[in-house]
């Protein structure tokens, strides 16, 4: 697969649909489309030789995003929950930083941005394993909030994964 080849994702229902409400439900089409727009955006000026997805949701585009730029693929977890249930109000690190980006080039990605808070814990942790050069990225950003290195879709929207929906019969 080229990464030369330009792409304008597009919404258009059945795809992913924003809805009157401000809902953007994306399919996995759609999502995989944002992925590779993403890991476009990254090779255009970084060379990432590593990529660690932040757990749990991160890691679906950080793996796809890792393929797509030939790199190997970690991850950590960082999370406000256990299991289903939320048992803390600040965001945590449950698992170390691959001790593989030690001296390496790190590409963290997440799902979404918002306040930036995970983006930094997991920042915060590569840079302690000593990581040569660390950049962010994330499928999403929510509009006037923190800023990633890198993003494919800046939104308003409450946005639903495919991997959000409903798949009890």
């Amino acid at each position: 697969m080229s990464l030369d080849r330009p792409l304008q994702p597009t919404f258009d229902a059945p795809a992913g649909s924003l809805q009157d409400d401000g809902v953007l439900e994306l399919t996995w089409e759609v999502f995989g489309e944002l992925c590779r727009a993403l890991a476009l955006n990254v090779a255009r000026d970084y060379e990432p030789e590593l990529v660690i997805g932040i757990a749990k949701a991160g890691v679906i585009p950080g793996a796809v995003i890792a393929s797509i730029l030939r790199c190997d693929f970690y991850s950590i977890t960082i999370s406000r929950r256990s299991g289903a249930e939320l048992v803390r109000d600040e965001p945590r690190v449950l698992s170390a930083a691959p001790l593989q980006a030690a001296g390496k080039r790190v590409l963290i990605v997440d799902e979404i941005c918002t306040t930036g808070e995970t983006l930094r814990m997991a920042t915060a942790a590569v840079r302690a394993v000593r990581a040569r050069e660390i950049r962010t990225a994330t499928s999403f950003a929510k509009v006037g909030h923190y800023r990633p290195d890198y993003s494919a879709v800046e939104t308003d929207a409450i946005v639903v994964f495919p991997w959000d929906l409903d798949v009890r019969p």
